[in-house]
């Protein structure tokens, strides 16, 4: 599920909206929407490049609209389902053909089963998320769907850094797809990074934070991103591997003692 998917509404009340900025929110879902359908348009034509950059501006435009709609206090349950929706074209059909047009293909059906597999399990985690309650707002349940999204299309530009142009066989690509899709589903965690205290606490720092990360992206994006996402990506099974060698310690000293 997105990041701007934190729309939360009281059961039985409609937060207040003001007719003029409600429509902005649902623009930015637009954008998203537009931005997930040109990556298809995009990767049937073969220009596999312009697809994987047109699902990085899906994502930018999904991360907006929940934000926008929360500083205009315009959050609705039709701004949820909308984005829903267009999450489920842009970080779950357009990166599977994506995928598949790009280097699933000539797997046969391997191929064509791993990118159903993906539209299948980016569809199970939107209606997951959708459903739950009571969660820790510093985490997601499994891998979110921008962030599966975001890196088949880093791999796209990492591979064009490489000099790989048009599509590629790479067996890591198949099995790429395939964790891809289990993290979306599992039930490991991954930060959500809303609620980092020192983005208040401590503005300047984090502006100077943020102008260096820029600057380290902007110098060679092709790679920086896909590293970045890579890292993300892997960051949740890392978090789960840490949690358990923590809890055997726990165990083994209470045993101790």
């Amino acid at each position: 599920m997105s990041v701007s998917r934190e729309r939360h509404y009281r059961k039985g009340q409609e937060p207040p909206s003001r007719k003029g900025v409600f429509l902005l929110p649902s623009l930015f879902t637009t954008a998203s929407l537009f931005s997930g359908f040109y990556a298809l348009i995009a990767a049937i034509n073969g220009d596999f490049l312009r697809a994987a950059v047109a699902v990085i501006c899906a994502a930018i435009f999904d991360i907006l609209d929940g934000r926008v709609a929360r500083a205009t206090h315009t959050v609705s349950r039709f701004g949820t389902e909308y984005d829903s929706l267009s999450d489920l074209v842009s970080f779950g059909v357009a990166p599977a053909i994506l995928a598949f047009l790009w280097a699933l293909k000539p797997y046969g059906r391997f191929g064509w089963l791993a990118a159903f597999l993906y539209v299948a399990t980016t569809a199970l985690r939107l209606a997951r998320f959708n459903i739950q309650t009571g969660i820790d707002r510093r985490f997601f349940v499994g891998l979110p769907s921008p962030a599966a999204a975001g890196m088949v299309a880093t791999s796209v530009l990492f591979s064009h850094y490489l000099g790989a142009d048009g599509p590629v066989k790479h067996i890591s690509v198949l099995a790429m797809i395939y964790l891809l899709s289990y993290l979306m589903v599992s039930n490991i965690r991954y930060y959500s990074f809303k609620t980092l205290g020192f983005l208040n606490q401590r503005p300047f720092y984090t502006l100077v934070a943020f102008v260096l990360i820029f600057i380290v992206v902007a110098t060679e994006p092709q790679v920086t991103l896909f590293f970045l996402a890579a890292a993300y990506v892997l960051s949740g099974p890392l978090l789960f591997l840490s949690y358990l060698l923590r809890r055997r310690r726990e165990e083994s000293s209470a045993a101790t003692s």
